[in-house]
């Protein structure tokens, strides 16, 4: 018998828990065994070559004592390839953000008939499908090397990823305002702009933050593979073995990613 079961006495402060996701102790201690040998297995089967880690070590050590110190004499290089880093990454961002918001309004149930929105789903996961790199190496065997292939490489990854959330984002909106709108005889495209677009622009705005500091890293990415930006500068660097200036790339690359982050946190703050 507890003390809230006695007679006269003051039920003590109740302690909740929360349910486990799997009630059943047995099927849940079973799950993380199945979990544990599973990993086991993945780990011992996997081809490493403990010889080739073992001699790969010291070289590694080598090329990064030779990063130390980082050099900057080539700063019209750094600045040639970051400017245009920036350019993909800003036009990129600007292309796929733009796509992306009639793809989202596609790919939204409560808002679009299911024709067009299994039309907007797909396209949506086709260009969520496939890493920027691969993507970056399509096209620029289809318009050649440069930064028009880092172009349209991040504007079909914006499109998959600000799309989808994006859609998301429709499919929870306040019903209310909508039906507000119906009951005063507004068109679709009406509907869209005064009672759907007003309730996802915060949501939006966030986004497209986002996704232009997404773009300003995979710019650097993609260029390895000849799309254009900072990224064929680094790989040149590591081909000709100059270590201390590709290390001083890569400080650059932080730093600017630190800066763009800070720059879209002040810019949500002050939207939220």
């Amino acid at each position: 018998m507890t003390r809230s079961d006695v007679p006269g006495t003051t039920p003590g402060p109740r302690t909740w828990r929360k349910p486990s996701f799997i009630a059943n102790p047995v099927l849940r201690y079973g799950l993380w065994l199945v979990v544990l040998v599973y990993l086991i297995w993945a780990f011992g089967s996997l081809p490493f070559n403990w010889e080739r880690i073992a001699e790969g070590l010291p070289r590694a050590a080598r090329i990064f004592g030779s990063g130390f110190p980082p050099s900057f004499e080539r700063g019209g290089l750094l600045l040639t390839g970051f400017k245009e880093s920036f350019q993909i990454a800003i036009l990129a961002t600007l292309l796929g953000v733009a796509l992306s918001i009639p793809f989202a309004v596609m790919a939204a149930r409560n808002i679009a008939p299911l024709p067009i929105y299994l039309f907007g789903r797909a396209v949506i996961i086709i260009s969520r499908s496939f890493h920027p790199v691969i993507v970056a190496i399509l096209f620029v065997a289809a318009v050649g090397f440069g930064p028009l292939a880092g172009v349209l490489t991040l504007t079909l990854y914006s499109i998959g990823f600000v799309g989808k959330l994006l859609a998301e984002e429709i499919e929870e909106i306040d019903w209310g305002q909508v039906e507000a709108m119906k009951a005063t005889g507004a068109g679709y495209f009406s509907i869209l702009v005064y009672a759907v677009f007003p309730q996802i622009l915060p949501r939006q705005v966030g986004l497209s933050m986002y996704q232009l500091d997404s773009n300003l890293r995979a710019s650097a990415v993609v260029g390895i593979v000849g799309a254009g930006g900072i990224g064929g500068t680094l790989m040149n660097a590591f081909g000709r073995y100059d270590y201390d200036f590709a290390f001083a790339i890569l400080l650059i690359i932080i730093a600017v990613i630190l800066v763009s982050e800070g720059i879209s946190g002040w810019v949500r703050k002050k939207i939220w």
